[in-house]
């Protein structure tokens, strides 16, 4: 066979898929629990997994779509300045552009390259996690200091931080995985790790991505075979930290309660605005909607309609036949993802598992805080919805994720086909 005729069956394959039947997965023992048979992907064999794409791109259509929408009225309000309708839409597009073109490299990078690379990546993020903190270097918007200008987008640090550390926790498991069940020579080290992304986070401040990093590192460690005595006691840590953290930070409690009673005449027109807002619009969508374009709290009422309160359009626009078509397919999504790390840790891949069920938990956990928040479940966060809000950076390590995983399937189904990784 020719190079040129393989490089157009690889293609192909990912486009297309191969007419093959998947085949079946025997449990392999990983000194732990044992693993069940997977469920036989829809996709076939050394083909992408059509429908995990295909759930992608809707989501990315509709975020076009709701981004304009939310968006459209922006001009009217001097603090943007003379912007076009469709600024934020051109940008939103572009964006995605870009991504989808990070996700197409990442896709080219095989999972033991980034096991490789791990530990170095985690140092990179890190050394840009200093960077922004540093002035007239790292971006000010509404007081936090979390975004890098680079002129064609400002990227946040944060976003690839949630990343590295999801392939650092994965590596890391990888190579503790005959001590850990020792505390201090396997859960420790890693808990420092996290320690040190979070101070550098909530010096910028951003809590909302110091949580998602420690549902993910937590996940992963309990993937990767931490007993559950151990884990319950990092939990307690944890929530004790969180709690030590809002108690000595006198905005954060004034988050909490306005999240408690968001309509009391102290908060309603501070800490509880957003909130109140947000509820008041997916109020209004009530079964079906108002009908798309035809918000009312996105015209200068509801602030961060096209980022974090994007859901609230969503409500007030498609009802609650919409919300619950977007927390249906962020469910599937996750599960999805989730099967796919199955898979491999089934083939005896345990870090590309790892890294797999580790997106699932990063995509599922953000969505669900997301929603949570525009809901009223919850309080304020500032979490963007994975793959629909606004935002640059958020998108592009998004599609770099989904890339990832798409390589983790792809080579899972290359095992079992007969080839190599």
């Amino acid at each position: 066979m020719t190079a040129s005729t393989g490089v157009l069956g690889r293609i192909r394959s990912w486009f297309g898929g191969s007419s093959e039947k998947g085949i079946d997965v025997l449990p392999v023992s990983l000194g732990g629990p044992q693993y069940d048979r997977p469920t036989r992907p829809a996709a076939s064999v050394l083909g992408l997994d059509q429908a995990l794409i295909w759930v992608v791109i809707g989501l990315l259509a509709w975020s076009l779509v709701m981004v304009y929408s939310a968006s459209i009225a922006m001009p009217d309000n001097p603090r943007f300045g003379k912007i076009a309708p469709t600024h934020f839409l051109v940008r939103h597009a572009m964006s995605i552009g870009m991504a989808f073109v990070g996700a197409l490299l990442a896709f080219q990078v095989s999972m033991a390259t980034w096991e490789r690379v791990a530990r170095k990546l985690f140092l990179v993020s890190l050394a840009l996690l200093i960077i922004v903190l540093i002035p007239h270097v790292g971006t000010v918007v509404n007081g936090a200091r979390r975004w890098l200008s680079l002129g064609i987008m400002n990227f946040q640090p944060s976003e690839l931080a949630k990343f590295a550390v999801l392939i650092y926790a994965s590596d890391y498991m990888v190579r503790k995985m005959e001590v850990k069940e020792r505390f201090f020579r396997a859960v420790l080290p890693m808990g420092m790790a996290v320690v040190l992304v979070g101070v550098l986070l909530l010096a910028e401040p951003d809590m909302g991505a110091f949580m998602v990093i420690v549902v993910i590192s937590m996940g992963i460690l309990f993937l990767g075979g931490v007993n559950a005595r151990m884990f319950f006691l990092i939990a307690a840590l944890v929530v004790l930290a969180f709690v030590i953290i809002i108690a000595t930070s006198e905005w954060r409690r004034e988050r909490i309660f306005a999240y408690l009673n968001p309509w009391d005449e102290k908060h309603a027109l501070g800490k509880g605005y957003q909130l109140s807002h947000a509820l008041i619009a997916i109020g209004r969508g009530e079964i079906f909607g108002v009908g798309l374009g035809r918000s009312v709290e996105k015209l200068h009422w509801l602030p961060e309609a096209h980022t974090d309160f994007l859901l609230a359009v969503i409500g007030e626009e498609f009802g609650l036949v919409g919300v619950l078509l977007i927390a249906v397919t962020f469910l599937w999504l996750t599960r999805r993802i989730m099967l796919i790390g199955r898979q491999a840790i089934a083939l005896d891949r345990v870090f590309a598992g790892l890294v797999a069920q580790g997106v699932a938990i990063w995509m599922g956990f953000q969505a669900f805080i997301n929603m949570g928040v525009n809901l009223g479940a919850l309080p304020t966060k500032g979490l963007t919805l994975p793959l629909m809000s606004f935002g640059g950076s958020a998108i592009l390590m998004n599609l770099v994720a989904i890339a990832v995983v798409l390589r983790v399937d792809y080579e899972n189904k290359l095992l079992m086909k007969g080839g190599h990784a």
